[in-house]
């Protein structure tokens, strides 16, 4: 293509040679830094973020492919014109893959003469014979697509009539049937007169950059989506616990009327995260003739249906104790009512039920920690009876077993994960060394602040509940 005047300047002059190579340099190191990002990328084609991550990375390489073949010919020059026309015809390489040559051509169309010039690259874009006579301006719409047409039609009249430059894409049909996006940028060559004396043009092919770009786009949506579904259940379950759980924080003290008989206090401590929340459970009712149920229990899974799940356990629990039944049958008949659920799941539960006549506590576990007794300074885990996991065997049978409780005893209730980073005897050991903060403390208030401190602030991979009960009379 031969040099021409802008509508408004002379062509710049091109960069020189070492400035080019330097970016050529830094683009092929960036793009090997980006390879191994990449490479690195999460592939599984399920996860929204994985693929919306694998989307941008190939995306940036497109684009630093690009950079580097536009700095290559920048450097290298515009290739030669042959001096005579060739004879035969020429074998065709075909471009590599992916090459920016199979994406980039150029065209300039006289207006004075009505002649038309084209690259090769420019017939390969197009799918066209690079025997055939290039299209004229008026020819080329034939080409776009139905829907793009009059747009082109406006940027070649806008730059013919108004001397604007041209900066815009259409898709174009191929012969073959393909359709490409195609990225159109010129402007007009002025006369001597100042009238337009032709029109020249560089075309690029960025279907497969536009088609990166979508996924990329698509993929945020697709994870944005997800998030905005991860928010609402969320939400929901969030909800949903809170209204299940008794609706107290602090003290509680039972019964309602007569002697106060227990001081308690419970919380339920949520992941780090806070994104997870899980189907832990803490409970205190007060039982006809003045009894109390205490309970502390986890479901397994998370979200809405973790909570959904710990809500019916909660009232069916709250309507065996109502009726009289004991710990050790109530677990029992949980157990069935979790081995015919429509989505089975599996739960561990500590359920007390306490006597202030006698002082007696009776209790049964279902795979769940046993409670803590705290008295005199020192910590003992309570000896537990015999119980499997809730869902876990169809029929099972769970014990009982009875500790008789003294004025200040103090007694502990809680759900795994209530010591960050310790599970099973480390966590148990943990807790009992609190045994003089929680002895020497006045309310049952004052002992879950102090397990608090020592637990709760830690960062925890799962939420978590704690109950302490405090014998008052």
């Amino acid at each position: 293509m031969p040099p021409h005047l802008s509508a408004d300047s002379p062509a710049a002059q091109p960069p020189s040679s070492g400035t080019v190579d330097a970016l050529i340099s830094q683009t092929r190191r960036l793009r090997g830094e980006m390879d191994a990002v990449r490479r690195d990328a999460p592939v599984d084609g399920t996860d929204p973020q994985g693929r919306w991550q694998r989307a941008l990375c190939d995306l940036a390489m497109h684009q630093l492919n690009d950079l580097d073949e536009h700095l290559a010919q920048l450097r290298d020059g515009p290739p030669p014109v042959p001096a005579e026309p060739q004879t035969t015809p020429a074998v065709t390489i075909p471009p590599r893959r992916g090459s920016l040559l199979s994406r980039v051509g150029s065209a300039e169309w006289n207006l004075l003469t009505d002649e038309a010039s084209w690259s090769g690259e420019l017939y390969r874009i197009l799918g066209r014979d690079p025997e055939a006579p290039p299209l004229t301006l008026d020819e080329l719409p034939a080409l776009v697509h139905d829907e793009d047409r009059s747009m082109l039609t406006s940027m070649v009249t806008d730059c013919l009539i108004d001397a604007k430059p041209i900066d815009g894409e259409f898709r174009i049909r191929r012969p073959d049937g393909a359709v490409r996006t195609v990225h159109m940028m010129g402007e007009p060559v002025l006369h001597t007169d100042g009238s337009t004396a032709s029109m020249w043009a560089v075309l690029r092919d960025v279907s497969e950059l536009r088609r990166s770009q979508r996924t990329v786009s698509d993929t945020r949506d697709s994870l944005e989506r997800q998030r905005h579904f991860a928010r609402t259940e969320r939400r929901l379950a969030a909800e949903l616990r809170e209204a299940v759980l008794p609706p107290w924080r602090g003290c509680l003290r039972l019964p309602n009327q007569g002697p106060e008989t227990l001081d308690l206090a419970a919380r339920h401590l949520p992941s780090a995260t806070r994104t997870l929340i899980g189907g832990d459970w803490y409970d205190a009712l007060e039982l006809p003739g003045g009894e109390s149920l205490l309970s502390v229990g986890d479901l397994t899974g998370h979200g809405v249906a973790a909570v959904s799940g710990t809500a019916t356990l909660l009232g069916a629990l709250r309507g065996m104790a109502m009726a009289g039944i004991r710990p050790g049958q109530l677990l029992s008949w949980l157990n069935r009512l979790l081995d015919v659920t429509v989505q089975p799941a599996l739960g561990s539960a500590v359920c007390c039920r306490y006597r202030p006549e006698t002082r007696t506590l009776t209790w049964a576990q279902a795979g769940h920690p046993a409670p803590l007794l705290f008295r005199n300074g020192t910590g003992c885990v309570l000896p537990a009876a015999d119980g499997v996991l809730l869902g876990a065997t169809p029929g099972a049978v769970y014990g009982q077993a009875e500790e008789t409780l003294e004025e200040g005893d103090l007694l502990l209730l809680h759900t795994d994960g209530l010591v960050p980073g310790h599970s099973g005897t480390a966590a148990v050991r943990r807790l009992l060394d609190l045994a003089p903060r929680l002895c020497g403390a006045r309310t049952a208030q004052d002992c879950l602040r102090a397990v608090v401190e020592e637990c709760g602030e830690a960062e925890r991979e799962d939420d978590a509940c704690v109950l302490v009960a405090r014998v008052v009379s």
